[in-house]
């Protein structure tokens, strides 16, 4: 394995997330683990490895340490994972929020540097995504602090929160449902947790 491909132990992401939440508590925690639990099970229906799908579900958000932040988590967890020797993972942290692979899908705050907010850009618009990208875009879509819901749910609790969710986002987005399930040969929210839709975080 070279350096670029090296993951962080299960044991060592649970330490990193456990860290950032003392940093900054909140239902982000189990939003996540419940994300690493849904990829790790979709993932390795869909023959991904199993490890990788986890521990990229568990930290996909890792940026929140630096508290009440909206793109700024995606940014400060991208540059930690990269700094940490986890390049993959930060990939993942930049592009689990762009099914719709553009900057400007973005509905919350760019809370960033004009310069921060064009390395971003810059960095996004040239990944060729892979299937842990797209699986870590759904399971963020289907994963609340509570257990996995359905994503037409999801997506409209990001739209009232926002004010903005735009319609080829929404289509992307809910494309990775049909994916997977192809991809898997089954029921993506079955193989998640039952296929029960609970409250968002």
């Amino acid at each position: 394995m070279n350096t670029y491909d090296r993951i962080p132990s299960r044991e060592e992401a649970e330490s990193i997330l456990a860290a950032a939440l003392e940093k900054n508590p909140g239902k982000w925690g189990a939003h996540s683990r419940n994300a690493a639990v849904s990829a790790e099970a979709i993932g390795w229906a869909a023959g991904l490895d199993p490890d990788r799908c986890y521990v990229s579900g568990l930290l996909h958000d890792i940026g929140r340490f630096k508290g009440q932040v909206q793109l700024a988590h995606i940014y400060h967890g991208w540059k930690y994972m990269d700094e940490c020797g986890y390049p993959l993972i930060g990939r993942i942290c930049l592009t689990h929020s762009f099914a719709m692979q553009k900057l400007t899908a973005y509905g919350g705050a760019f809370d960033l540097t004009a310069e921060q907010i064009e390395e971003m850009r810059a960095e996004l618009e040239s990944i060729v995504y892979d299937d842990y990208d797209r699986l870590i875009q759904l399971c963020d879509n289907i994963s609340g602090a509570s257990g996995i819901m359905r994503m037409e749910d999801r997506i409209a609790d990001i739209a009232a929160r926002y004010h903005h969710y735009p319609e080829e986002k929404r289509n992307r987005t809910l494309a990775l449902v049909d994916y997977f399930n192809k991809k898997t040969g089954s029921d993506i929210y079955l193989l998640s947790c039952g296929g029960n839709t609970v409250d968002h975080y």
